[in-house]
This record gives structure tokens, sequence and C-alpha cells, in this order.
């Protein structure tokens, strides 16, 4: 399974709201680098970064759910 790490003997499974939250983490890092590299200009990374960041929450919303019937206080701000 994905996201599982062996220690000896032991198999340890990663819940599936923990690898959408490890998948969150790195859509916001990876968001930050081509931001901070950015110099102004439309850049179509950096868009499809936003769309990564935007899905990558979205998942982690949506097992949060699933897995604990928990939500995030927050909302993705809609375009108008």
């Amino acid at each position: 399974m994905l996201g599982d790490k062996q220690f000896g003997h032991y198999r340890v499974v990663m819940s599936d709201s923990r690898q959408a939250l490890t998948k969150l983490i790195s859509a916001f890092e990876r968001h930050y680098e081509l931001i901070s590299q950015n110099h102004g200009g439309n850049d179509e990374f950096i868009a499809q970064a936003n769309n990564n960041l935007e899905d990558a929450f979205l998942d982690y919303e949506e097992s949060l759910g699933v897995e604990f019937d928990e939500y995030l206080p927050l909302e993705i701000a809609e375009e108008e």
C-alpha cells in the first residue's frame, strides 16, 4: 500500500487523512517555491500549483470527514 512504512518486522499503514495531509503540505511547499521565484506576470506553473493546492486541500478535508467526521474551519475562496 502506498504510504506504508516498514519498521523492522512491523508495517505501519498511514491513514488516508495522514496521506492527504502530507500531500497538502507538499502542495503548500511547491506553491511557496514557485511564488518566491516568480518575478511577476502570469505564470502557468503557478496556476497549476494553485490548482494542485486546491485539490490537495479538498482531498484532505474530505478524508477528515470520512475518517473522523471532522471538517476544516476554512473555505476556499471562489472566484467571481
